[in-house]
Order: C-alpha cells, then structure tokens, then sequence
C-alpha cells in the first residue's frame, strides 16, 4: 500500500504499445475508418486517362488549393500523351517516361517525383497511411490493394507569432513560441545556425499521436543527458498529451516534488541560451512553451534580462531576487513566531505599535496571517480565471475593498495586511512561475509550522525542506547546484561577471566543450 493507495494497477494494462490498424491498405480500409466523418472527403480523378486514382483528405488539416495544384492537377495531366499514342515505344524514344504498366510501378513512380509537392511517401501498412492523413496529408489509393502514396497538403492557418505574454522582454527578442512545432523549429534555427544543432522526434500519445522534438547540440551535450531524454520520451504510454503536465511529470525525477524540476520557457533566445550551455530541448506540438533539462535552483531564478543589462546592475538585481525569495519564504512565518511566541525580540516601539494595531481583533497571530494568505491566493486565482479586461479590476479592487474593510472592521490588524502584501509583491519577482508557485506552498507550511512551535516551528520546517532540495536531482544534477556538490568551474549564482569573463560552461551538466569563448 502507497500512501495515496494502493501501487498495484487497478485496471489491466494497455495490451500493445501503440494500436494497430488490422486492415489492408486499400481505399476500402479508409471508406470503413473514416468514411462517416463529416470532414473527410475524397476526389477519384484518373491517372493516365484511364487510371482511376482516389485522393482522400481531411478538410481543415489540408489545404484545397494545394491539393488541386500539386496533386489533381498533375494525375489528370501525367502520362496522358502517352497513353493516348498508338505506338508504345515512341515516348521513350522521345525521351518521355511511358505510362506506368502497373499500379504499384505509378505509385513508385508519383512517390519518387511524379508531383509538384515537397513531400510524397509510398505507405505499405494502415497505420502509416493513417497517421498521414492525421498529420495533413493527402492520400493516393489506387485499385491495387497493399500500398498507397501520401503527399504532403497541410494547411498554413496558424496562429501568427507573437510576444511571450508569461515572460516580459525589455531588451530582447519580441517573439515566442506557438502551438505549431515546425513553427517552434524554425525560430530555434533561426537564432542557432549550428549544422550541430540536432532535432529528433518521438510520437507519445496512443490516440492524440503527437509529436515530441527533442534538441540538443551535437559535440556539445553530454550523450548520456541526451540518451536520457529520449528514453524517458520513449517510455510514455498514455492515451493523449493536451497538457505540459503529460510530458513533463513523466520526465522529471521526482513528480511528487513541488519544486520544478525541468525549465519552462515560452522565449525562444532564452531557450537556444539553455541549449548553448549544454541542455536538452524539449518541444512539444501543440504547445507555446519549451522545455530545458536539467533544471537547478539557480537556473529558477536567473532572468534572461540579466545578460542584457550592465554587469553590476544585473549583479544587485540577482542579490534582491535572492532576497525577495527568502523573504517571501520566511517572513509570514517569522512574524507569526515573533508577535505570537517570541515577543521579547520585537523593539519595544514597534511592540507598542503592534499591540494597539491587534486592540479588539478577535482572532491570533496566526490565523489572521493565515487567513490572508489564503484570501490573497483567492483572489489571485480569480484574477487569472476571469477575462483579461476584468480580471486585474478584481484583483486590484478586491484586495483594496477586502483588506480595507477587514481592517476596519477590526478582523485583521493592518500590520498583518502589511505583512501578506510585501510577502506577495516579493514572490512576483521570482522569473519562473512553476518555481514560485512551489515557494507559495512551502510558505503555507513555514507559517503552519510557526503557528504551533514559534520559530523553532519555522527551523524544523526548513530543515525539512533543505533537507529535501539536497536530495532532489534533475537528470542527475544535484538541485542546489552550484550551491553545494559543484563539481569543477561554474559561475556564481549571485555575481554577474562581465560577459567577456564569462568562459567556461557549467561544469555540473557534463558538457563535451566545457569553453564556450576565448
């Protein structure tokens, strides 16, 4: 027994890894597939003026006038002359191919250069044909059973490239990912023109078959990191992937850790920066956002802006993200411990003031900070749950109204409001949100943790939690690296050199060329 249940499968497993079309390849199989979807249609035209040919697709992920000009038009024009002469060899002797005997020998022949298209396959199983025509591609089935020809038709209709909207740029690129993967590639190769630079891709999901392209720089990553991605990948069986969790729970190490353990970025520069430093891409069709494994605690809280900001300037603004995270961590709890266990540590001014500020407030220390905490995630998450042009109103009127007329009412004292909102504007400095959001339930547990044994509360807690950093590990990485277990030169995670000074990669990911500049 687990904790959360029993480990032992309470359904039988998936009989087979992927599933397995058992039909033959004919235009029949397809008719019995697909045939009642309202989206599937088809068009019979004949191939050399007496072969029919039957070209079935999908509208919506095929384009109709690329299928009309790349494909219908040349079958009713190809060979036509041909056949139509009454000497066999006179075409070859000309120089022109003669029509095609056989419908296998016309299938090899469009397959390997017959259409104006980019693309053309010759499928011999039912899952490969029926993955194309899934995938935007226009299929060729011919009277001849046991083989078809896919092309290449998708449709171009995709959303346009835009602004991250999580990561803000001041002085970087303007551009992001978008939900198309070829799309995502583009913009990685637009920035890394590395002939190194290496794109595999794997098919997780039995029913959605998406497409997972996994990036790295070949003679710079470390093979074995690589490796272990693509094993990871490969070992996924589920029915679909709609979400970043389905890829990336079963990625990481620990997918019981609320700390992210993978980085997340919708920024393609941030993105090739991970690479360049010895990482594994991950993009994922159908998604905005990419993944850079492995992920550590400082990688959290590094902000691509920091490489375009002057050296010292990015260097303080390290140190104040540093310590907006500690105090957005400790400081509910600290001051729960103080003003409930520990008094006699607070100035005897501010002691004054913060008994005249709890004069007829019916509730403790502690369940006054916890109840704000509570109420400032509320209405955190109605904001982000409500349309964009309403949902900061809320927020913003909602914390004022809520806050104000509790204080007034004598429910919560405004030292406590004080407390939660500089707790909140210190955690919006955190660069990564899955990072914050892990330093936000862990700030619930401090101050738990303080309202039953003060500060020593507050020390067991962060024992427990440091506890459990130093053992996490992303892809072999120790999670507080270069905090502690450094193995060789990697840069200080508070002091921003200048970038000439800045050498060497992070010898903790294992990179093949550890010198990244002269």
């Amino acid at each position: 027994m687990g904790f959360f249940g029993t480990k032992e499968p309470r359904v039988p497993p998936h009989p087979r890894r992927e599933p397995t079309l058992d039909l033959p390849v004919s235009a029949a199989s397809v008719r019995k597939l697909f045939g009642k979807d309202a989206d599937f249609s088809s068009r019979t035209v004949l191939l050399a003026g007496s072969r029919p040919v039957t070209a079935f697709f999908f509208d919506g992920l095929t384009e109709g006038g690329k299928i009309t000009e790349t494909v219908l038009w040349p079958l009713t024009r190809l060979w036509a002359a041909g056949a139509q002469e009454k000497e066999p060899g006179r075409a070859a002797a000309e120089g022109r191919a003669p029509p095609p005997e056989t419908d296998r020998e016309a299938a090899e022949a469009l397959a390997s250069g017959g259409l104006y298209t980019t693309a053309a396959d010759l499928r011999e199983t039912m899952d490969e044909a029926a993955a194309d025509l899934l995938a935007g591609r226009c299929a060729l089935f011919f009277r001849t059973d046991g083989f078809c020809v896919t092309v290449a038709a998708r449709t171009e209709n995709r959303r346009s490239i835009s602004e991250p909207e999580v990561e803000s740029s001041v002085k970087g690129a303007k551009d992001s990912f978008t939900e198309e993967l070829r799309v995502c590639t583009s913009l990685v190769r637009r920035r890394l023109k590395s002939p190194f630079l290496r794109v595999a891709e794997e098919i997780v999901g039995r029913q959605s078959r998406t497409a997972v392209d996994i990036l790295w720089i070949d003679g710079l990553t470390a093979p074995a990191l690589v490796e272990s991605v693509r094993k990871r990948l490969a070992a996924i069986d589920t029915d679909g992937v709609f979400y970043t969790g389905n890829v990336e729970e079963y990625l990481i190490d620990r997918p019981w850790s609320s700390f992210p353990q993978v980085i997340t970025t919708q920024r393609p520069d941030k993105f090739c920066a991970h690479l360049l430093e010895g990482r594994v891409g991950v993009l994922i069709e159908g998604m905005p956002i990419a993944y850079a494994a492995p992920g550590t605690l400082e990688s959290f809280l590094r902000a691509p802006q920091d490489s375009s900001d002057n050296y010292l300037l990015a260097t303080i603004l390290t140190v104040l993200r540093y310590a907006a995270m500690i105090l957005t961590l400790f400081l509910p709890a600290f001051y729960i411990a103080v003003a409930g266990f520990h008094p006699e540590m607070i100035p005897a001014r501010l002691m004054a003031a913060v008994i005249e500020s709890k004069q007829d407030v019916p509730f403790t220390t502690a369940v006054e900070v916890l109840a704000m905490l509570t109420a400032f995630e509320i209405l955190q998450e109605a904001g982000l749950r409500l349309p964009k042009a309403i949902g900061q109103s809320v927020s913003i009127i909602g914390g004022l109204v809520v806050g104000q007329s509790a204080v007034e009412a004598r429910i919560i004292s405004p030292i406590v409001v004080i407390v939660v909102a500089a707790t909140g504007v210190m955690g919006y400095t955190i660069p990564n949100q899955d990072f914050a959001g892990a330093l936000r339930i862990w700030r619930f547990a401090l101050a738990a943790a303080a309202s039953f044994l003060g500060l020593l509360g507050m020390v067991l807690a962060f024992a427990v939690l440091l506890g459990r950093l130093s053992a996490l590990e992303s892809f072999g990485v120790p999670y507080l690296t270069p905090f502690a277990a450094a193995r060789g030169p990697a840069e200080s995670p508070l002091l921003r050199p200048p970038l000439m000074e800045r050498k060497e990669r992070d010898a903790a990911l294992h990179p093949q060329n550890v010198r990244k500049q002269r």
